[in-house]
């Protein structure tokens, strides 16, 4: 099989022809400002619940921007990926490409370049210092018990093996350089923290805000411990994602981001996190945290600090949904060539639900593939699998599906006391029901006059009408 084309994708050129990638978050903005799509705020706002509020109430359209933010000189962004469309945007891309664009990337890593000097760490600030004095970071949600820092891109590298993790976790201010990481134990950062307590050291840390989507998107891929997601990034934008060595930690940060914060989380220094906000919307009591401290901050000249609104909001949601689904995609073909995409739905809060496109399936795959992407994504506990006729990013086409296509005696699965996510807001002792639904044709049903075939006018009318429909 050769290689697939990478998307196309728009953007300028330089002085020789080649692609130029603009690697900031900066540039996107620009470009929102420009079409219309970004609202700055000129009143003053408070960090404590006010720019949770307005990111709440205005959850879908334009970007926010709070040009004055109370006891801040940084502005503050938020809701800017709240679409799939706004994904693509930010990858150049159509938004049908999306899916394509994220593949590519799996499969054609780029890794990443290292670079001397870097926008991100013009202005640097050593230790002591009080966090929240440096930087705008919103309380949110009326029970946790701090600010939290959301779009917080860490970087750690394994104690053992030295190869690079990145992801994202809330990270809570604690006062002075102090942080909380709420991390879960499964969560690859947990299990680095974990080795370097065994080996009686704490683990460095850096934290990246307000970064290029191609760096939120990589990071958020479900890949395994040791592969370096930055990789991915690289495939995303197409060239290999430029990077700075931090100053006072042995890691390598994304160069072109807004701000980042450099130190150390003690794997032995457990803090009590009481109530936060979690994907479905409600509060969750998870148990302590990993404490740590941030012992130098860089930022650009003129940094804007990224938030994205916590719980169940459209941005959350769909910075794991589209990730979750472009791995699971990749993980289910390698087992069932007829799988063509996955798409985990953002009414599913991101995790939980997902819809399953296949061509042409044979008897039982449907119900294969059910089990395998609950297996491969423990979160997963509701699945529909449907034929690549239909547009699974429509709900109305999915479930006509349901209704035209699905018997339930034959093509429901139901599978009870299966191990659940401490994150499913349904869970008993860590298990809940999974269920799937196939919604697929069988041999036969698409012949002439059989119920799948759909009632249209002539092909060659049909067609010729399609394309000058805009004369009509």
């Amino acid at each position: 099989m050769g290689r697939p084309a990478r998307p196309e994708r728009t953007g300028r050129n330089d002085a020789k022809g080649g692609a130029v990638v603009d690697q900031s978050m900066r540039g996107f903005m620009a470009g929102l400002e420009t079409a219309g799509d970004l609202r700055r705020i000129a009143r003053p706002v408070d960090t404590r619940f006010e720019i949770a509020s307005v990111l709440s109430l205005r959850e879908r359209g334009p970007a926010q921007f709070f040009d004055h933010v109370s006891g801040s000189a940084m502005p503050v962004v938020g809701n800017l990926w709240n679409s799939r469309r706004r994904f693509a945007q930010g990858l150049g891309i159509a938004q049908e490409a999306l899916d394509d664009a994220c593949q590519h990337a799996l499969q054609h890593p780029i890794p990443p370049v290292i670079v001397a000097d870097a926008p991100v760490q013009a202005v640097v600030h050593q230790a002591p210092f009080e966090l929240s004095a440096l930087l705008p970071v919103p309380h949110w949600f009326e029970k946790e018990a701090g600010a939290y820092i959301t779009a917080g891109v860490i970087v750690a590298r394994d104690p053992a093996t030295g190869r690079r993790n990145v992801s994202i976790a809330r990270l809570r201010l604690e006062g002075g350089g102090r942080i909380m990481a709420g991390i879960a134990k499964n969560h690859h950062l947990a299990m680095l923290a974990e080795k370097a307590r065994l080996r009686g050291h704490p683990l460095e840390i850096a934290v990246a805000i307000g970064n290029h989507v191609a760096v939120l998107l990589g990071s958020q891929m479900y890949v395994g411990l040791g592969d370096d997601e930055f990789d991915i990034v690289g495939g995303l934008l197409g060239e290999g994602v430029e990077l700075v060595k931090c100053r006072t930690v042995d890691l390598e940060v994304p160069a072109h981001a807004e701000i980042v914060l450099e130190g150390v989380l003690f794997p032995e220094d457990l803090i009590e996190e009481g109530a936060v906000s979690e994907f479905p919307g409600f509060y969750v009591y998870y148990g302590p945290g990993i404490g740590g401290e941030i012992r130098c901050v860089t930022h650009r000249r003129d940094a804007i600090y990224q938030a994205i609104l916590p719980g169940y909001a459209a941005e959350h949601c769909l910075l794991g949904a589209v990730a979750i689904g472009a791995t699971l995609t990749r993980d289910l073909k390698r087992s069932i060539p007829a799988v063509r995409r996955v798409l985990v739905t953002e009414g599913g809060m991101g995790r939980l639900h997902a819809v399953i496109s296949m061509h042409r399936p044979r008897l039982g795959e449907g119900k294969r593939a059910v089990i395998l992407a609950m297996g491969l994504v423990n979160l997963l506990k509701h699945v529909v699998v449907v034929e690549d006729d239909i547009d699974i990013e429509d709900p109305r086409q999915v479930e006509w599906s349901l209704a035209a296509r699905f018997r339930g005696h034959e093509d429901l699965v139901v599978l009870p006391g299966v191990k659940a996510d401490r994150c499913d807001p349904l869970h008993e002792a860590l298990t809940v029901t999974k269920i799937g639904m196939v919604a697929t044709t069988r041999p036969g049903d698409g012949e002439a006059g059989g119920r799948a075939e759909f009632a249209r006018p002539p092909a060659d009318v049909y067609d010729r009408v399609r394309r000058a429909l805009d004369d009509y």
